[in-house]
């Protein structure tokens, strides 16, 4: 059997005690479970009261019945919701009479998967679904509505439209090859290009901060020992997390947190002071702290400002690999001795900023570096909920319109550009669904809740 002609059912409230439960059913057999279930016939978009009972007529629960007759519903088929109490035995039981009645259980995802399948809505659609429920900050939860609003959708069709106007004009000259020279010097083409180019461009700093916000950052505090990392973990996260003592060494494990900057979800975690040590605890220590610097989106290498840095060169290389790739922030603590101000410097291309974590002079400076650092736009309301296989998507659009760009500027090869043109908007058309690999609608849904 085709799996759009199964109906298919699943419990779409949280597991657990409430007061309320769902039982969301997609498919053709949807309106006669709920005869068989209720011994009504339901009406079309009516909140209608009935007992839900088993094969021997004994009532299982009693609640609302809710009709919709395809295509006017999320699935594009006939959906029902079985409204009920938010006891678990009380759902399970109303869900195998469900399933007795010609139904299966739902794989993940599967109900957002026919609402794409039916075109109710694209692939970014479907996906801020699960954004949006898995929201951690109001900001994030906004961004997934705009996704889910089609806003990020709209964004990529109008780049399609514009690449397949520039395909087009630049087809022409192909077509007409006695004109091809005319054409392929004509100015419009190097305007068109270059105004997609910069729409990729803005979409792709949309889309960074939209993943940002989805995937949050992890965020590494580094340095030798008692320069301070503790007490900055102390501040960024409010709260007295780590033990703070005049004591070098203090940490010998990790300690992780959690913290909020702008809406943004940092995975904050402190490391062991990293130096030459003879004590097995405190080597251990350092090479788990070693190891969680390599997986970090970003470092903050802290520096105790009041005296030359002894950073050991052993951990050099690390740093140095940070660094080359922007993503390191220097954090000159301990200014309380020094008598400096707080405030934020460039070094040698990167971010230092001077800070007090004993007084909490300069942590907000600290908290904008951090933002700026991961290329978050925090004022930006035009934000959607994004993926990385929609940064990646955008990143190899561009990489095919730079190829294209090429071609003619400097083979006159007005095919090979139409060509890269084909290949930018493919990749461009997998963000919403209408070009994509076999497996992807698996890999995708198979990431949601079941009820969804």
């Amino acid at each position: 059997m085709n799996a759009q002609t199964e109906t298919i059912t699943a419990i779409a409230t949280a597991s657990g005690s409430a007061g309320i439960g769902v039982i969301r059913v997609s498919g053709p057999l949807s309106f006669s479970i709920v005869e068989k279930i209720t011994a009504q016939s339901p009406k079309p978009r009516y909140a209608q009261y009935c007992r839900f009972l088993d094969e021997n007529d004994k009532v299982i629960d009693e609640g609302l019945v809710l009709y919709f007759p395809g295509p006017n519903s999320f699935t594009g088929e006939d959906v029902v919701e079985f409204q009920g109490h938010g006891g678990q035995i009380i759902l399970e039981c109303l869900l195998q009479r469900i399933i007795q009645c010609g139904a299966r259980l739902a794989r993940p995802g599967e109900f957002s998967e026919r609402a794409f399948l039916n075109n109710k809505l694209d692939l970014a659609q479907a996906e801020a679904i699960a954004d949006l429920i898995s929201a951690t900050s109001e900001q994030a939860a906004r961004s997934a509505m705009r996704s889910l609003q089609g806003e990020f959708s709209k964004a990529v069709h109008a780049i399609v439209e514009q690449l397949i106007a520039l395909r087009m004009f630049v087809e022409a000259a192909i077509d007409f090859p006695e004109e091809e020279i005319d054409f392929l010097s004509d100015v419009r083409i190097t305007q068109q290009l270059n105004q997609i180019k910069k729409l990729l461009r803005d979409l792709k700093n949309k889309a960074q901060s939209g993943v940002i916000l989805r995937d949050g950052i992890k965020l590494a505090l580094a340095g030798s020992p008692n320069v301070g990392k503790s007490s900055i973990l102390n501040r960024l996260t409010g709260e007295d997390t780590a033990i703070v003592t005049p004591v070098p060494g203090t940490t010998r494990d990790l300690l992780r947190a959690e913290i909020n900057i702008e809406g943004v979800r940092f995975q904050l975690v402190d490391t062991a002071g990293l130096r030459i040590s003879q004590d097995v605890v405190e080597q251990e220590g350092i090479r788990r702290a070693e190891n969680e610097i390599k997986q970090a989106d970003l470092l903050l290498l802290v520096l105790d400002h009041s005296k030359p840095s002894d950073f050991d060169d052993q951990f050099s290389a690390t740093i140095e690999n940070f660094a080359a790739r922007k993503r390191l922030i220097i954090v000159r603590n301990k200014i309380d001795i020094t008598q400096n101000e707080p405030t934020i410097l460039d070094q040698d291309g990167n971010a230092a900023v001077l800070i007090s974590a004993k007084k909490n002079a300069g942590i907000d400076l600290l908290k904008k570096s951090i933002l700026k650092m991961i290329g978050f736009q925090s004022t930006g309301e035009g934000n959607f909920s994004a993926r990385r296989r929609h940064l990646l998507a955008i990143e190899i659009a561009e990489n095919h319109l730079g190829i294209g760009e090429s071609h003619l500027s400097n083979d006159r090869a007005g095919e090979l550009l139409a060509e890269e043109c084909r290949l930018a908007q493919n990749s461009l058309s997998e963000i919403t669904g209408e070009f994509r690999a076999d497996d992807l609608l698996g890999k995708i849904f198979s990431t949601f809740c079941i009820g969804k």
